[in-house]
């Protein structure tokens, strides 16, 4: 789950990490007055989006009295703003954070994400901040520095010293430093976050070390023990039909084409959506039903894939364990007669109960095209979305 710059940075600040003062504003109104409250000679207006690159797309002004801030906030608020993250449909601004300015010495990165080939924490950081940190890795991967976490331990002073130093923060700042990281790192471990990402962390003019800027991600898996970050999604910023998928406890991810799939097992519908672009298709989506589908979940699921007008066409793969191929195809016959069915469907079933699951489908009455294999049923699906 992803949250705003603004209730990052509110989380952080409660673990003891600096951050600049800083209020919400959902109109140009409450922009002034927030600009008012905080008092500084300048003020940075930014865009509060699930994105990154704000700035870039013109989505953070640094405004130097309240008139500039009206000026900005009315210019921003509304937008939609396209950046390398939002997809060229972009993202309506529906809320700004307006923060004091920072008289900013130097620039850096400090990021913790999960390591898997480790299975550890790992905590990254450069010198290069305000710089996306694939552009550094790409061109000036000697300037990003890891320090892998031992889960027992925790993150250790002398490794968050030592990415201080390695980074070039100021000798009389490194222990402003030390405590950023580590207060970084408990609110990471305790908030179960899987990316934590200051991009940049800045040095500022009056000697403090502070976040300019704070991405954080959680594992959803978690949410169930963190009421408090779930007081903070917006619905708002998430796809409808991913929405829609989380109330039946569907894994659903929206994509760019317009070949639905519905698979059971993340591997399969990982493969599934390969072996679709294998044959120069395009999926419309990532659906995986899971193991223990019923013929009601089945049924939603096909509403979410039908609910993209993208979507020209339904390649339905289940390889049936735990799953019964009998349960997909009651779901599928079930769905497609409450919506119509208009566009083309592959159904390929293979494993418990295949047979009965099969005898459904062909007495159905319904135009389903079967497949004997995956790659039958993607070459299949790809040819009729086709014509």
């Amino acid at each position: 789950m992803n949250i705003h710059e603004y209730q990052g940075k509110e989380i952080l600040r409660s673990y003891g990490v600096a951050v600049p003062n800083g209020k919400v504003a959902f109109s140009v109104e409450e922009a002034v007055e927030a600009a008012k409250e905080l008092g500084t000679q300048v003020c940075v207006v930014k865009a509060q989006i699930h994105a990154g690159g704000r700035g870039k797309a013109g989505g953070v002004k640094v405004a130097k009295n309240l008139d500039e801030v009206r000026t900005y906030a009315e210019e921003i608020l509304g937008k939609t703003l396209i950046t390398h993250q939002t997809g060229p449909q972009g993202k309506e601004v529906k809320r700004l954070l307006i923060e004091e300015g920072c008289d900013i010495q130097k620039e850096y990165y400090i990021g913790l994400v999960l390591d898997r080939a480790t299975s550890k924490v790992v905590l990254m950081a450069s010198e290069e901040g305000g710089t996306e940190i694939e552009e550094v890795a790409e061109a000036t991967p000697e300037k990003i520095f890891k320090e892998y976490i031992d889960p027992v331990t925790g993150l250790m002073p002398y490794q968050a010293r030592r990415v201080a130093f390695n980074i070039n923060i100021p000798a009389k700042l490194v222990n402003k430093a030390v405590k950023f990281m580590m207060g970084l790192y408990t609110a990471f471990v305790e908030k179960d976050a899987s990316i934590a990402e200051i991009n940049p962390l800045v040095v500022t003019g009056d000697g403090n070390v502070m976040a300019l800027d704070a991405k954080l991600n959680f594992d959803s898996n978690a949410l169930y023990r963190h009421s408090d970050i779930m007081e903070y999604r917006d619905l708002e910023e998430e796809d409808a039909k991913e929405i829609e998928a989380s109330k039946y406890d569907l894994s659903y991810i929206s994509l760019d084409g317009n070949i639905g799939c519905m698979v059971n097992g993340a591997g399969l519908a990982m493969a599934t959506m390969d072996i679709i672009k294998h044959y120069s298709g395009d999926p419309a989506n990532f659906l995986d039903v899971g193991g223990g589908a019923t013929a009601e979940k089945v049924t939603e699921a096909f509403k979410i894939i039908l609910s993209d007008e993208k979507v020209k066409g339904i390649f339905v793969n289940i390889f049936g364990g735990i799953m019964k191929c009998d349960i997909i195809a009651t779901g599928v016959v079930e769905a497609a007669k409450q919506l119509g069915l208009s566009v083309p469907l592959v159904v390929r079933l293979e494993g418990t109960n295949v047979d009965l699951g099969k005898k459904i489908l062909n007495e159905s009455g319904l135009n389903i095209v079967a497949a004997e294999s995956m790659a039958d049923g993607a070459q299949k699906i790809v040819e009729l979305v086709g014509k």
